[in-house]
């Protein structure tokens, strides 16, 4: 879905995809039984498929990442933390257009729409979450209930309340609902829904914590 590249060379920020190498998969199972023991974990190894990084929690000395198991195997989101010397490669999540095949029918102009919208405002627009992950392994886990989440890069200020009023149209319309978030140069990232509606505080999301802050502050960042 996307290229790979040596993860020296990409932030390891939230929502950054990992692979890890042979030598990285073997520590991990070794290191926890009870991953070793599940075969989609197993089968997960095997493919190489992808990791995520997540936000950190108290405790964690090495690389954060998640790997999300689908509705099938009880919707885990299993934690774990690797060496950097255990990564292969690292990108970010897929482009929009990029998950047109894999997403439902009834989703694809809604993915199209924000696709442009994104192009237009010089902010392309990423998946991440459940269309994601099944773009990405091939497993199920869309349902009708399911959410479409995306990530826009936070564009210049000229371009902020653009992108904001075209999302709030087109979720709107939508067959699903849309979610994620606007996402600083730093990672840090906060709710479009919070900032599209003008909240005085927002919740930034940051690869430690979630802090408070101002919204004017979040967005002082824009371009």
């Amino acid at each position: 879905m996307n290229s790979r590249v040596p993860p020296s060379d990409v932030p390891l920020r939230r929502h950054t995809l990992v692979t890890l190498t042979a030598h990285g998969w073997a520590a991990l199972l070794a290191g926890d039984a009870s991953l070793a023991g599940e075969p989609l974990v197993r089968t997960w190894a095997e493919r190489g498929w992808p990791l995520v990084v997540r936000r950190a929690l108290p405790g964690d000395a090495a690389v954060p990442l998640g790997l999300p198991l689908p509705p099938s195997a009880g919707k885990r989101r299993i934690a774990v933390t690797v060496a950097r010397d255990a990564l292969a490669s690292a990108c970010p999540p897929p482009a929009l257009d990029a998950t047109l095949d894999v997403a439902p029918s009834a989703w694809r102009p809604t993915l199209a729409e924000l696709h442009a919208l994104g192009e237009r405002c010089g902010a392309p627009g990423r998946v991440f979450g459940s269309l994601a992950w099944q773009a990405l392994t091939g497993l199920t886990y869309l349902s009708a209930t399911s959410d479409l989440d995306v990530l826009f890069p936070l564009p210049r200020a000229t371009c902020v309340a653009v992108l904001l009023e075209g999302v709030a149209a087109i979720d709107a319309r939508a067959p699903m609902r849309v979610d994620g978030e606007l996402v600083r140069d730093d990672g840090a990232g906060v709710n479009w829904r919070e900032l599209h509606a003008r909240l005085p505080e927002v919740a930034v999301k940051t690869a430690a914590d979630v802090e408070l802050c101002a919204a004017d502050d979040f967005l002082g960042a824009a371009r």
